[in-house]
């Protein structure tokens, strides 16, 4: 019965029996150690799978906070660019060749930049 079983499996797998029955058992090993570095091989391509995917979103997260404090500066100085683009029209204003005047946009400057200052510090912007 097994002659025969070994002549069917010789017949659906022609050329597949070049190592003997002896030596089988060595391939066998060789295949399942084989199969535990391709395994391994897997794993370690996902983690470094990972660790790539970890380093963007900390980058991302680096590069967020760089524009939140940006963007809270840039409102910061803003404001005095309002405030002395409007005093330093060629216009009458509020104030306008009164030492009054000069001095309410140093106030507004000087107390905006301030209030947006501490406003951003304490949402952690800046």
């Amino acid at each position: 019965m097994a002659q025969l079983i070994e002549k069917v499996d010789d017949l659906t797998q022609p050329g597949l029996h070049v190592v003997g029955k002896e030596l089988e058992p060595y391939y066998q090993d060789l295949y399942d150690h084989v199969l535990r570095v391709a395994e391994w091989t897997d794993s370690l391509r996902d983690l470094v799978n990972s660790i790539l995917e970890t380093n963007l979103v900390i980058q991302s997260n680096r590069l967020n906070i760089i524009t939140k404090k940006v963007t809270g500066w840039a409102a910061i100085i803003a404001v005095p660019t309002l405030i002395t683009g409007y005093f330093g029209m060629n216009v009458p204003y509020p104030g306008f060749s009164h030492t009054a005047g000069f001095v309410a946009s140093v106030v507004t400057i000087v107390l905006a930049g301030l209030i947006l200052y501490l406003v951003f510090k304490r949402n952690d912007w800046l």
